[in-house]
This record gives C-alpha cells, sequence and structure tokens, in this order.
C-alpha cells in the first residue's frame, strides 16, 4: 500500500508555492513597474497599495521552504547546492527590497537611492525565482542521492527564458493591482501597460510550453502518453478562454477581474508544471516517495501544519479584507 502522506506534503508545498507566486508576484511586480512611473505622488501610491500585504505574503515561502526542508530533506538537500546561486541572490533581493519599504519614507526627500532598491530588489526577486524554476524543470544532475552536477549547471537558455517569463508575469500581476487599487490617471496608465504585457505574458507561457517537451523527453512522455493527454488538454483551452476574458475586461476598463484572471493563469500555468512533474520532485529520477522523510516525522509535522494553515489563511483573508477598496493619495503608510 503506497504511504499518502509524501503525496500530501507534496501538494502542501505545491500549494504554498502558487500562493506565495500570486500574492507576493503583484507585490514585486508593484516593485518591477516603479520604474515606469515618474511622478512622485504615483511612487508613493503604488507602494501604498502593497504596503499592508508584502510581508505577510511572503509567509508562504517561508512554508514552502520550510516544507521542503521537514518533509522532503534529500530533495532540499540536492536542489539547494543545484540552484545555490539564484536562491541567494534571491534572498539578497528580497531584503534589499523588504528594507526600502521601511527607509523609503525616513529618508525623504533623499530617498531616490532606495526607490532604486526597491525596484532592482523586485525586479532581481523575480528573475531569480523563475530561473529557480527554470532549473528544477529542466532537472537536475543526482547520483548516489547526491548532486552531481556544477556550480552554474542552472545557467541556461530555458533557465534565462523562464527568469524573463516571471518577470513578465509578475508585472502583469502588478499592473492590473494597480488597476484593481487606484483611480485615476495612474488605474488608466496601469491598465493600459497590461494591455501590452498581457500578449508577452501569453507568449512566456506558449515558449515554456513548447519548449518543456521538445528539450525534456520525461515531460513529453507524460504530455503525449494516454489518458494523461486527455487530462492536459484542457489546460491551454481555458488559457486561451482566460486571456481573452482578461483582454475584454481590461478593454471595459473592470477593476477586478483582470486581477483575478491573470491569477487564474498563474494557477492554470502551476497546474500544467505539476502534472509535468509530479510524482516527481527532483527531475528527471527522484519522486516525492523517495525524497520523503520518515513516515513520523512527517506525520509529526503535517499536524503542525494542519493547526497553523488555518490560522494563516485567517490572518491572510482578514488583512485583505480590513485593507479592501481604492487606495488614495491620502493613504499612509505607518
Amino acid at each position: 500500500m503506497i504511504d499518502a502522506l509524501p503525496l500530501i506534503w507534496g501538494i502542501v508545498i505545491a500549494v504554498a508555492v502558487v500562493v506565495y507566486t500570486i500574492l507576493d508576484g503583484f507585490d514585486l511586480g508593484v516593485g518591477i513597474l516603479f520604474g515606469v512611473a515618474r511622478a512622485e505622488a504615483d511612487r508613493d501610491l503604488m507602494m501604498n497599495t502593497v504596503a499592508p500585504f508584502w510581508d505577510g505574503n511572503e509567509t508562504w515561502l517561508i512554508l514552502g521552504g520550510g516544507g521542503l526542508l521537514v518533509a522532503f530533506p534529500l530533495a532540499y538537500s540536492i536542489i539547494m547546492p543545484a540552484l545555490y546561486i539564484p536562491v541567494i541572490v534571491m534572498l539578497l533581493a528580497l531584503i534589499f527590497r523588504g528594507v526600502a519599504f521601511e527607509f523609503r519614507y525616513v529618508a525623504k526627500p533623499h530617498h531616490h537611492w532606495w526607490d532604486k532598491a526597491f525596484l532592482c530588489g523586485s525586479l532581481t526577486a523575480a528573475f531569480a525565482q523563475g530561473v529557480i524554476l527554470g532549473g528544477v524543470l529542466q532537472g537536475i544532475t543526482v547520483v548516489d542521492d547526491r548532486y552531481a552536477g556544477g556550480l552554474y549547471d542552472w545557467l541556461t537558455p530555458f533557465s534565462l527564458f523562464c527568469g524573463l517569463g516571471v518577470v513578465v508575469g509578475y508585472a502583469m500581476l502588478g499592473a492590473c493591482w494597480l488597476n484593481m487599487k487606484t483611480e485615476g490617471e495612474l488605474q488608466q496608465k496601469m491598465r493600459r501597460l497590461a494591455l501590452w504585457l498581457l500578449p508577452g505574458m501569453l507568449l512566456f507561457i506558449a515558449g515554456v510550453s513548447i519548449w518543456t517537451p521538445l528539450a525534456f523527453p520525461v515531460i513529453a512522455e507524460k504530455w503525449f502518453s494516454l489518458p494523461n493527454f486527455y487530462f492536459l488538454w484542457p489546460v491551454p483551452t481555458l488559457t486561451g478562454l482566460l486571456a481573452f476574458s482578461i483582454y475584454r475586461a481590461l478593454r471595459k476598463q473592470y477593476s477586478i477581474w483582470p486581477f483575478l484572471g491573470t491569477a487564474a493563469l498563474f494557477v492554470l500555468s502551476f497546474i500544467g508544471l505539476a502534472f509535468s512533474l509530479l510524482p516527481l520532485i527532483v527531475p528527471p529520477d527522484i519522486t516525492v516517495y523517495q525524497a520523503a522523510a520518515a513516515r513520523e516525522s512527517q506525520l509529526f509535522s503535517i499536524i503542525g501544519v494542519l493547526i497553523m494553515l488555518p490560522v494563516i489563511l485567517i490572518y491572510t483573508g482578514f488583512i485583505y479584507y480590513l485593507f479592501r477598496g481604492k487606495v488614495t493619495a491620502q493613504s499612509g503608510y505607518h
């Protein structure tokens, strides 16, 4: 009988990653869009839209990374040295970005360096996350349950393409978030920008979808074998329908649906990637069952997750409810 605990833990980590991608994705996207906002008032307003949420959003990154260490220590011990450089770059970028949140306001009027730190930190963190994704998808060299590759094996055209794709996707999320949370000229500017970013995001989604089965046989086998193909084909169809609905919503100047639709695009993309890999956790060879910690350890830690996860969800929901609605120039960051 197959132990369900590794699969349950795999789902928990996958959910944490996709929730982090959406929630921290939009505030990283707002930071990326700092580069197109020239007016000081616009930058203040953009930062105020994410100020109540950004640090709580990163809770999901901790859950995903910590869960990987606790539930799949073998996978953690392989993935971390394989992707050491992009992981460190991502963490340093998030630190720079977090510090910029706190220092930008107290440093006024001499805060231009903190504007740059916020922009560069957001851009670098987003790109590094895409590179990490590409580094995992393309496979990791493992010998005797240890990483056996080089320091720069992650540095490939595919991983760089994924990095650029995540930057564009996060920028799209950020533009739709600002369309939802702001009014007036800034809202109109972000709506127009989202109309340009949407085809770019779709281009990268299509690029990864075509590149992965062509370059990586293990993914091609899963995609095009029966009955897997029957479960997978609705994903690109739904992606196209969602993209069209986002375009129409932006053209009709809707506020909420473009953001929700873009978040749904991220979820669909992640479902496609998860379908491509599971039960693998370290492609092309290590499965969740091979990488799993002792059953007792997994059971003990999943009990903690079942206790704390509802608390995190309630807190997150309360914060988003409390700070719902539009953010105006009178809204301040404290």
